[in-house]
């Protein structure tokens, strides 16, 4: 039992030393993963700063006999702490990156975080329970008691591992570098062979229009409901009425505003004019508190964005409708105005609110189902149009302007920390950044949130708070992501692009004419690469 003991200690003691070691080489990184679980922002960096001294404490006082309880106490109460601070955020339905191991490990809470530290409680459990006069040996007072051979082989052999570890870690930066270049020298090489560099200006093209044409046939699916019930298409379309899905994300805040909403139109025009189903993702208890909060009668939680990626809704909220005959009866609603406007319509309904164009899509003439109605102007500027002002503080709460880019092309991003889908497109937008070079437009992101929200997204370009949403306005962006290009001139220079897909065409296919042909200039490396 003693040497269990001591072995259990052993691997506490190394646990905690890594994880202590990893947080003070990786201090900025460890900070943001600190604001990442809601913590206040004014005791983010005094967590940051004391954690990894706790933890190093509690390593060190595993070793000896006599400080080894009073150690695993300390393990058990951090591993606790932790525990409960993971579980909150999964509640709220809220997964950030944990960044206990620095660089050297990073990911997303979830199941697997709180069975590694249950593991982890049981270990340091097994060392508090003897008592405090029955720790197990001294790890000290063991290799001091061994031969000078069996120390010296002891000694080397840690230092051996401690070698392994940062050669392993070192490797794999390098490897992510090597990668990063390859990005890049592909992106050059793809140039020169299809004449870009040297070659006239293509004509913009459009951004792809989101969701599926108007027509086509609704993909089926099979989801869980909120109480174990599997809902087909077809059984919404059962009674004889449009259906629509409204697509959804329980981290996404426009779309838990427009929730009761949703809520209080399954409950005026289900059963006469229209059936209405919530898609969601995410965990389902989760899903269902939110549902409940806000009145809804049916939500559906997809496993991965399955089903939204089938109707091409890369951006949430969005909501399509479907015809009764089965197919496809609306262009994609992208926003929670544009959602709005498309329940009017066909619950017959004046529209309170102003339609958005969004890249020259339109609700069939401005009527479906007949529900005559008339629109009030777009809210997006159009092509040509001087492009609204933008005067925002950066990250470091620097005012930065729209005006200041003039002279390149660039496009304007409009994010949300908090939104699935951008968190789906960022490692694009990284690989992007990696190949761009002086032909493509410059990007400019403009988000809400806070700012260590933001710090960890590993971007060149400036990140812009507009925390009260006055710029999207602006452009008419309803949602996230949404983009649009402005010319050198600073004038608008195309729709406004809905989702992954058309963002990342609006990025490559807008070269500019600023670059003399023939010059080829690498741009500075990542970031990561400092």
């Amino acid at each position: 039992m003693s040497d269990a003991l001591l072995i259990a200690r052993l691997v506490l003691a190394a646990v905690f030393a890594t994880a202590g070691m990893a947080k003070v080489a990786n201090g900025v990184g460890f900070r943001q993963g600190v604001a990442g679980f809601g913590l206040p922002r004014v005791l983010v960096s005094p967590v940051a700063r004391l954690l990894p001294v706790v933890e190093l404490a509690c390593a060190v006082a595993l070793l000896p006999a006599g400080s080894a309880r009073w150690g695993a106490l300390g393990a058990l109460g951090l591993l606790s702490l932790f525990s409960v601070v993971v579980v909150l955020n999964l509640a709220m339905g809220k997964k950030p990156h944990c960044r206990c191991f620095g660089q050297l490990h990073s990911a997303p809470v979830g199941g697997r975080t709180l069975v590694r530290n249950g593991a982890l409680l049981a270990t340091a459990a097994l060392v508090v329970w003897p008592g405090g006069d029955r720790p197990g040996p001294s790890a000290v007072a063991w290799v001091a008691d061994l031969t000078a051979p069996a120390q010296f082989a002891v000694i080397g052999a840690s230092v051996f591992a401690v070698v392994v570890v940062a050669e392993g870690w070192l490797l794999v930066k390098m490897f992510a570098q090597q990668a990063r270049l390859l990005v890049r020298v592909d992106a050059v090489e793809n140039a020169l062979l299809s004449g870009s560099l040297t070659g006239p200006t293509p004509a913009p093209t459009p951004a792809p229009t989101p969701g599926l044409p108007v027509g086509t046939p609704a993909p089926d699916f099979a989801l869980p409901g909120l109480f174990g019930e599997t809902l087909t298409l077809p059984a919404l379309r059962a009674a004889g009425l449009p259906v629509m899905l409204i697509f959804t994300d329980p981290a996404c805040g426009p779309c838990q505003a427009l929730m009761p909403e949703i809520g209080r139109w399954q409950a005026v025009y289900e059963g006469g004019r229209l059936t209405i189903a919530v898609i969601s993702n995410g965990d389902r208890d989760v899903n269902r508190i939110k549902a409940t909060q806000a009145g809804l009668r049916r939500l559906l939680v997809q496993t991965s964005y399955e089903v939204a990626e089938a109707y091409r809704s890369e951006g949430t909220p969005g909501a399509v409708l479907i015809g009764a005959d089965g197919l496809v009866a609306s262009p994609l609603a992208v926003g929670a105005d544009a959602i709005k406007v498309l329940v009017a319509d066909v619950a017959g309904e004046p529209r309170r609110i102003p339609v958005v164009a969004v890249n020259g899509g339109h609700l069939n003439g401005g009527h479906l189902n007949g529900g005559g109605s008339h629109a009030s102007p777009p809210t997006t500027p159009g092509i040509g149009q001087p492009a609204p002002a933008i005067s925002l503080p950066d990250l470091e709460g620097n005012r930065v302007e729209l005006a200041s880019f003039g002279g390149h092309d660039t496009v304007v991003l409009f994010w949300n920390p908090g939104c699935g889908f951008c968190q789906r497109m960022l490692a694009d937008l990284q690989v992007w950044e990696a190949g761009a070079d002086q032909t493509h437009p410059k990007l400019l992101v403009v988000s809400t949130g806070s700012a260590e929200a933001h710090e960890d997204m590993g971007l060149r370009a400036s990140v812009l708070l507009d925390n009260s949403g006055e710029a999207m306005r602006r452009y008419g962006a309803t949602g996230t992501p949404m983009a649009i290009l402005v010319d050198p001139a600073g004038r608008v220079a195309s729709d406004l692009a809905v989702g992954k897909d058309a963002v990342l065409s609006l990025l490559s296919t807008h070269p500019s004419p600023a670059r003399p042909p023939g010059c080829i200039e690498l741009q500075p490396a990542l970031a990561g690469d400092r």
